[in-house]
């Protein structure tokens, strides 16, 4: 369940104390509850648990790589996970998307920054959950408030990702949709560049309903263009 009103449960997973302090405290002020550990491992531990509404990951870790504790994070909970890293990059940011992150800052950042991209995580999963009914696109059936997903009655296991870009087009069925509005929808990236993001996730997302880009059945390429949601023609 998401905390509406802009406050979260938030896991700060950092190896700096004075950064891990002051950053805890200046989320505190804000409205959040935080609890902050410095290791990789304890972030894991701490996602298990204490289910925290978001995460806030420092890639420069101690014990871990960062990159491997988001594998782990995501191997146990869907939870939003904001990484911190110094690259910035678009083919760094786009591999940190690729692995299961949801945002991204880039050091140094500010305490307000830091507040506003949970803020902006919050209002895209609480918008999933309570926004719209359920959808079907022939047997295909999309919940947004359960997050389920049932394909000619059996249930889909899909990753929070895959589940939000399947939103994303359930919300235009039959309209072409560009990658660049996938990525600012699904992965709140404004920019170009990350086409690569998009085809990762329709590709999974392809495999788990059973089609393939040849042979497509729900999700319809365009070339140049983008993709479209549409019901199996009978």
């Amino acid at each position: 369940m998401v905390t509406l009103g802009g406050m979260a449960r938030v896991l700060l997973v950092e190896d700096d104390a004075a950064i891990r302090v002051s950053l805890g405290k200046a989320l505190t002020a804000a409205g959040h509850v935080v609890a902050a550990v410095g290791s990789g491992a304890a972030g894991v531990a701490g996602v298990a648990r204490d289910r925290p509404e978001v995460v806030l990951l420092d890639l420069g870790l101690p014990d871990l790589d960062g990159r491997d504790v988001l594998a782990m994070v995501r191997s146990v909970s869907d939870v939003p996970v904001i990484v911190a890293t110094a690259r910035d990059d678009d083919a760094s940011v786009v591999k940190l998307l690729d692995a299961g992150a949801d945002d991204y800052v880039i050091k140094p950042f500010s305490s307000a920054q830091i507040d506003a991209r949970i803020r902006a995580v919050l209002r895209r999963l609480g918008a999933d959950q309570q926004g719209d009914p359920t959808v079907d696109v022939g047997p295909l059936k999309i919940d947004p408030r359960s997050r389920e997903v049932t394909l000619d009655g059996a249930p889909v296991d899909l990753t929070r990702k895959e589940f939000d870009l399947l939103l994303a087009l359930s919300r235009r069925p039959g309209a072409v949709v560009s990658k660049r509005e996938l990525l600012a929808e699904v992965w709140g990236l404004p920019w170009g560049g990350g086409d690569r993001t998009v085809d990762v996730h329709l590709s999974w997302l392809r495999r788990k309903l059973g089609e393939t880009a040849a042979a497509p059945r729900f999700l319809h390429s365009v070339r140049g263009v983008g993709v479209k949601l549409a019901a199996p023609e009978v």
